[in-house]
């Protein structure tokens, strides 16, 4: 393999177990809720994990601005290694945590410590990982090759649920509850720590050896450089905002409301998400080769469009129905128009800043958008259902996505941007 695909596959793998670290908590919280919350109705208790989850959330933006001014100063690579060195400790706490019945109440305090530091990872991980495989890119075929984030994103995702999967066939759910939730913890913290090996010997991007090669005092000043890029910001924050909303209504929630509110088995629901999550990762590519051709503004405006016509309807016909083939269709049918938002995503916010404030460009109002939209998902959607009005929250989705389809018909097109530049 070539240098340039080395790079690829090395930040796309630690960007796979990344991910997988982060997500194996929402995946598995079906188990382990009733451990640290135990004197609750499931609704409750589903709703305290997603609450944590969305708090965890709120460390992203500070991840982002700290991570991505990281990324900046001493390259991509550096803030890859220790955003999964970080990583790695959370899901360690996490796995060794004692339940409520030992500590008490400082067993939620010590998972919502623990997923604040995953956050605050993750903040970084982003604006650093999309920059880089933005950078290391060939221009022809940048849209493609970028596209790998989401696959191997998705694939955190899906390697989660595989997880699951298998625990649930080899175990009785009592098992799950009382110890085994905490295997998927201790392995992805292993898994990281490989992640951390593996990034220490990717190379550097081209883009940041220039930058590098500028003393410090004549670098442009981050936030006042970004102040300078303040559209451009404002145009991520946008852009972000129903794509991320839509991408965990049907990836990180639908666990739970295939069970919560279809009605469907937990092994069934994890089913449904496993294989419609391997086809989404499937399909990122693919669209992300589109975009080389036709342009990313076309792809995020079907997306947007799609998503304002279909999302109460498919969210309702999954509400109603208790057939898993139904579900699974309808759930794929979902994730098939996010695609047109996830598999570009990281390489437009990446084409719009230069080299100098790329990675915090990226990194830091994404992180915002994210942390206020994507994180909350679950808990405004359990929180609309515990209020009697869960299909007011398939109108809120529909909402955002509209907000973002004005971005997307107003922003510019960013295919033929040069990546070279210091801001």
């Amino acid at each position: 393999m070539n240098a340039r695909t080395v790079a690829i596959v090395g930040g796309s793998v630690g960007n796979l177990i990344e991910w997988y670290d982060f997500y194996v908590y929402s995946f598995f919280s079906l188990y382990f809720a009733k451990a640290f919350f135990p004197d609750s109705s499931q609704t409750a208790q589903f709703s305290a994990t997603a609450g944590i989850f969305a708090l965890g959330f709120l460390m992203r933006p500070v991840g982002g601005y700290v991570m991505g001014r990281y990324a900046d100063r001493r390259g991509r690579r550096a803030a890859l290694t220790l955003a999964v060195l970080m990583m790695s400790g959370g899901s360690l706490v996490v796995g060794l945590c004692p339940a409520y019945a030992t500590i008490g109440e400082a067993a939620p305090a010590l998972l919502l410590a623990a997923r604040l530091v995953q956050g605050l990872s993750l903040g970084g991980e982003y604006g650093a990982s999309a920059t880089y495989l933005s950078e290391v890119s060939s221009p022809r075929h940048r849209g493609f090759q970028t596209s790998f984030q989401y696959v191997t994103l998705i694939g955190g995702q899906l390697t989660a649920s595989v997880t699951l999967f298998l625990l649930q066939h080899v175990l009785t759910a009592a098992q799950l509850e009382a110890w085994a939730w905490r295997i998927p913890f201790l392995i992805g913290a292993v898994l990281a720590l490989a992640a951390f090996w593996l990034r220490r010997n990717i190379i550097e991007t081209e883009d940041f050896r220039r930058l590098a090669a500028v003393p410090q005092d004549h670098r442009p000043q981050p936030l006042r450089a970004l102040w300078g890029h303040r559209r451009e910001v404002a145009v991520v924050l946008g852009l972000t905002m129903g794509g991320t909303l839509a991408f965990y209504v049907y990836t990180t929630y639908m666990p739970k409301f295939l069970v919560n509110s279809t009605g469907l088995s937990r092994e069934t629901a994890t089913l449904v998400s496993m294989l419609t999550l391997f086809l989404f990762a499937c399909m990122q590519p693919l669209l992300g080769a589109l975009s080389d051709r036709i342009g990313r503004r076309p792809l995020m405006i079907g997306f947007g469009v799609c998503g304002v016509l279909f999302t109460v309807p498919i969210l309702s016909a999954l509400r109603a129905t208790h057939d898993p083939l139904t579900a699974f269709l309808l759930v794929l049918a979902g994730l098939a128009i996010v695609s047109g938002y996830t598999s570009i995503n990281a390489v437009v916010k990446a084409e719009l800043f230069p080299a100098g404030i790329r990675a915090l460009g990226v990194a830091l109002p994404y992180a915002v958008a994210v942390s206020v939209f994507g994180g909350s998902a679950e808990y405004v959607a359990l929180w609309f259902k515990s209020a009697g009005h869960e299909t007011w929250f398939f109108w809120y989705v529909t909402a955002m996505i509209g907000g973002s389809l004005l971005v997307y018909v107003s922003m510019r097109e960013t295919r033929q941007t040069s990546l070279i530049g210091l801001g």
